[in-house]
């Protein structure tokens, strides 16, 4: 079974956005690194780029496949998490320790279409 922290809230594309200050931290979830395999390489935005809820962001690449990431909520790139550039399986390690980037400037208002652990929980048991 999938970790599935209740802190954060989740996109039915398999990414998590966790707010603290100011910024909104991106990641993918435990299920989505799980899927794809052992992860070979990030591409990650550039900071300061704007980008809608629901834009395609970011693309990981796995020994399995290449998947875009869609970004959770609107704002703009703060910055990124560049340990994955040299280390791109510490998604893998822990896909909630190791985000992708932040957001600033976000939309709070696209959290209330993200769900919560317990409903994330239930969406996954519909893919199985």
């Amino acid at each position: 079974m999938s970790k599935i922290p209740s802190e954060l809230r989740y996109s039915k594309d398999h990414e998590w956005v966790r707010i603290e200050g100011d910024l909104a931290y991106v990641g993918i979830t435990d299920y989505a690194q799980d899927t794809l395999g052992e992860v070979v390489y990030v591409e990650l935005p550039s900071v300061g780029e704007q980008f809608a809820a629901n834009d395609e962001i970011a693309n990981i690449e796995s020994v399995k496949a290449a998947s875009a990431i869609y970004n959770p909520i609107a704002g703009t790139v703060a910055s990124l998490n560049e340990e994955l550039d040299a280390s791109p399986e510490l998604i893998n390690e822990d896909s909630y320790e190791h985000y992708l980037y932040t957001l600033k400037d976000f939309n709070a208002s696209d959290l209330d279409d993200l769900l919560d652990s317990d409903a994330y929980g239930e969406f996954l048991k519909t893919l199985d």
